[in-house]
């Protein structure tokens, strides 16, 4: 018989991470130290000013995807999913990233891992055309703990973008008849993994044994799970220097419910979508 599992079963409550994002208002105690001008307020973040373009500084982590890849045991493509979860952010606002840092924690600075975790983090770069000047590795055993000894990890990610002032993508004006784009996924990214872990993986109580290759999907379960979010910079940039594109949304752990905050910058207008095709993943999900 069917059974309902929801986000909050997995254990990520939306109600009390909105609850909790109230708090960040007072963040608004520290605008008065921006010294080229106001700061922007947009649909999902803020831009602030610097002489005659807008800065976009975005942050982000890879989230509990890293079990996954200790699961498979592989570890290459892992960082394109931090490059790409951060700079699909800043590029929302019709930034152009320039530049992003990586924080890893480890339990220990293990070379091997490290080199594989490097080789995606360096494809993400070479995808977003995006320079990594700086980063950090942290040996943070007690603070850390994964699936497998020697091999947990988690890793942070900042990208900083840039935007002229008449080119920012605000989110507001949009009317009814407006075209609404979808850029396909490669999957489910680093999004709600948390629920798919325990849906799809034995390991936390779900079907599958990680290399079973469930009806459906053309690779084993952890490494469909596993396929690296993909890298929007180009095609939204592209987009948006031939097209009046008037707002983006980045598809995460919110899914459509993200429209919600276009939908207050345009006076309550409705989004529907009737043309879009999930991944194959997702029907596996929903079915199992």
């Amino acid at each position: 018989m069917p059974r309902s599992f929801t986000y909050a079963d997995a254990g990520v409550n939306r109600n009390l991470r909105a609850e909790s994002k109230k708090v960040l208002q007072s963040l608004k105690k520290t605008y008065s130290f921006s010294h080229y001008g106001e700061i922007v307020q947009l649909p999902y973040g803020k831009i602030f000013p610097f002489h005659n373009s807008y800065l976009d500084l975005e942050i982000e982590a890879i989230g509990t995807k890293v079990f996954i890849a200790q699961l498979a045991e592989k570890y290459d493509t892992i960082g394109i999913d931090g490059v790409a979860m951060v700079v699909n952010d800043v590029i929302r606002s019709g930034a152009r990233p320039l530049a992003f840092a990586d924080n890893i924690h480890v339990q220990f600075s293990d070379p091997a891992l490290v080199r594989e975790l490097m080789k995606g983090i360096v494809r993400g770069a070479v995808e977003a055309e995006c320079i990594v000047p700086s980063g950090e590795i942290g040996d943070v055993g007690e603070l850390i703990k994964g699936i497998v000894e020697g091999k947990a990890f988690d890793m942070v990610f900042a990208s900083i973008g840039e935007v002229a002032k008449e080119k920012v993508i605000t989110g507001r004006n949009i009317q009814p008849g407006d075209a609404i784009i979808g850029m396909p996924s490669s999957g489910v990214h680093s999004n709600g993994i948390s629920l798919v872990r325990r849906i799809l993986f034995k390991k936390w109580g779900g079907e599958y044994d990680p290399h079973t290759v469930p009806d459906g999907l053309d690779q084993p379960v952890a490494n469909e799970v596993l396929t690296p979010t993909r890298i929007y910079v180009k095609p939204l940039l592209k987009a948006a220097e031939e097209l009046n594109v008037k707002a983006t949304v980045h598809i995460t752990g919110d899914a459509y419910l993200k429209f919600g905050n276009l939908a207050k910058f345009s006076r309550g207008i409705g989004f529907s979508f009737d043309n879009f095709e999930p991944q194959p993943i997702f029907g596996l999900i929903q079915k199992t």
